[in-house]
């Protein structure tokens, strides 16, 4: 089956919008900015796509006619019309912090005070702990001190 001229016009907006976002526009390349911090964007990609045509199937022009030697009738097939367009957008969402071990999502707005708040939570679970393990290493050099002491 003969490939319709939309089909032409869909494959060109297609492979420019392949050409310009791929996975790596979301997701963004890591950029290492010291020996322990990397930083990934991360970004949401929109786009649009238009197209369309016309065929003047079987339909033909009967204007113009030639006076020369002659006159002579030309008819002249219409052809097929058509057009495409895309559109994108690429717009930051967040960014995520690797520091130390640690990975921690850095949101570019907050949308509401639930975001706010989990963006805390792993700061609360990290001061947690730290005061936890300092407890415990206190308590462990309390009971060494009192072992020394019964000695």
């Amino acid at each position: 089956m003969k490939e319709h001229p939309i089909e032409g016009l869909m494959l060109t907006a297609m492979e420019s919008i392949r050409s310009m976002i791929d996975v790596n526009t979301i997701i963004g390349e890591p950029m290492d900015i010291s020996s322990d911090i990397t930083i990934i964007p991360i970004s949401k990609v929109g786009f649009g796509l238009a197209s369309g045509g016309s065929e003047f199937k079987d339909e033909t022009m009967q204007g113009y006619v030639k006076k020369e030697n002659c006159e002579e009738e030309i008819q002249y097939t219409l052809p097929f019309g058509g057009g495409a367009g895309v559109g994108a957008s690429i717009s930051p969402v967040a960014f995520i912090v690797i520091q130390s071990g640690s990975v921690k999502l850095m949101p570019i707005e907050h949308n509401n005070s639930v975001d706010k708040l989990l963006d805390y939570v792993p700061d609360l679970f990290e001061k947690v702990n730290n005061i936890m393990n300092k407890k415990i290493q206190k308590e462990d050099k309390e009971q060494i001190i009192e072992q020394v002491r019964n000695k």
